[in-house]
């Protein structure tokens, strides 16, 4: 196997806020340095201020530099502006500070600007002085730290948020798709797996996936094989239940054994023969892939079919059957596959003459509602405990109460899944005066 490089999650997390904060604070110092620069060069662009040098330099060269010291003074306060008039070439002040008390202590040109925050705006003075020039605070030119605060604040706050939006979407948005994915395949879809683009990305998210994959294919073999177990048996059983029937009605044609041992066998291997028929019928409907029929049925037709079929089953049972069909739902018809409506049917009815005890009645009703052909088939047994309702229409399961009757519990199985492929819906209830309800909608077609 190729090795891949692995980068967690959480470090991504911590690098992309780490980043957004280093990004915020160097993006805020150019942008004041650019602010500033700005300040700079519109002070430097000032006629004024180059009047107002040359002016300074005329009177400091005239043998008055307290005077030209004054006069930048003043100006500087009607301005809101500290000004420096320095020689350019000796680069240090050197006032007769014996003479003018007011005057600013000696300093180099350039350490006066390395002490300041920005760099102050130099204006080229004749006879090779400058005047230095920056803002006092509270002027209109004046950048105020705090406005710097604010905004490095800002600019951190809006990349800071755009880094969490990137990683919410980066991480959600793969997650969504293992979810739609995952939902696709529970709906019957076992082909779907999570994309390579994102089984490919080398972090948890991307083992999350690969691991889904690798599940998913399991999972589908193993229901494919159980798939295949269950064809394999059926058609195993097949065989040999046919010529064991064979054998048997020719024994008795021939008078050979005993009579009520021959008609035990045949009833036991007619047993066996519905529960690989109801088997490969369970086969059949939930096989990916399966073609159904699909043309318009009758319902009350398939009904009255399916009671013909029952009647001496029922006489066995001493169990009445009543039909009862509301007009409008006569003519009503549902697309799908009839066999199977009428299997699905029929297991629902035998159901409830298996349960239905001697002398009393199945109640049968077809009645049409808000565009569902709808059929209800109650008997008038001991019913189903509520915590067994839910698993009623699982394979081979069979409640408390049926413990000791006939069948396997395949019958509402194999009719909870031959209306799933029809569309339609099938539940089950306790009737209010005792029994159980079985209740099946179909989609109506005309």
């Amino acid at each position: 196997m190729k090795w891949r490089f692995y980068w967690p999650l959480s470090w991504r997390i911590f690098f992309l806020v780490w980043f957004a904060m280093a990004m915020a604070v160097v993006l805020s110092n150019v942008a004041i340095q650019e602010l500033a620069r700005q300040e700079r060069q519109q002070l430097e662009q000032r006629a004024d201020l180059v009047k107002l040098a040359e002016r300074a330099v005329m009177i400091r060269e005239s043998g008055h530099p307290r005077e030209a010291f004054r006069l930048l003074r003043e100006q500087g306060e009607r301005h809101h502006l500290r000004l420096l008039l320095v020689e350019g070439d000796n680069l240090r002040r050197e006032p007769d500070r014996g003479r003018d008390r007011e005057m600013p202590p000696p300093h180099r040109h350039g350490d006066f600007l390395d002490r300041q925050p920005f760099q102050p705006a130099v204006i080229e003075a004749p006879d090779g002085y400058r005047l230095i020039v920056w803002p006092q605070a509270g002027g209109d030119g004046w950048l105020d730290p705090r406005l710097f605060r604010s905004f490095e604040l800002a600019l951190t706050f809006l990349l800071i948020t755009l880094a969490c939006w990137w990683i919410a979407r980066r991480i959600s948005r793969p997650l969504r798709d293992v979810e739609a994915t995952a939902r696709s395949i529970a709906a019957g879809d076992g082909s779907l797996r999570v994309k390579d683009k994102i089984a490919n990305r080398r972090d948890e998210i991307g083992a999350l996936a690969r691991a889904f994959n690798a599940m998913t294919d399991r999972l589908c073999a193993l229901l494919d094989r159980q798939q295949q177990l269950l064809r394999d048996i059926s058609h195993d059983l097949r065989t040999p239940l046919a010529r064991q029937r064979v054998a048997i009605e020719l024994a008795r044609d021939n008078s050979v054994g005993d009579p009520e041992i021959l008609d035990s066998i045949q009833r036991q291997n007619e047993r066996l023969e519905a529960m690989t028929a109801q088997i490969l019928t369970l086969h059949r409907v939930g096989q990916q892939g399966q073609s159904m029929a699909q043309e318009p049925v009758n319902m009350t037709r398939v009904l009255n079919e399916v009671l013909q079929g029952a009647t001496d089953y029922a006489e066995q049972q001493r169990v009445d059957c009543h039909l009862e069909i509301a007009d409008e739902a006569r003519n009503a018809t549902v697309l799908g596959d009839e066999a199977l409506i009428h299997r699905a049917l029929d297991n629902v009815l035998q159901n409830a003459l298996d349960h239905t005890p001697p002398d009393r009645a199945v109640n049968i009703h077809l009645m049409l509602t808000d565009r569902w052909l709808t059929c209800e088939i109650a008997d008038q047994g001991p019913g189903v405990s509520e915590k067994d309702l839910p698993n009623l229409f699982e394979p081979f399961f069979r409640s408390d109460q049926a413990r000791g009757g006939q069948g396997w519990g395949l019958g509402l199985a194999v009719s909870h899944d031959i209306m799933q492929a029809h569309d339609g819906r099938i539940s089950a209830s306790n009737g209010l005066s005792g029994g159980l309800v079985v209740r099946l909608d179909w989609p109506v077609f005309t």
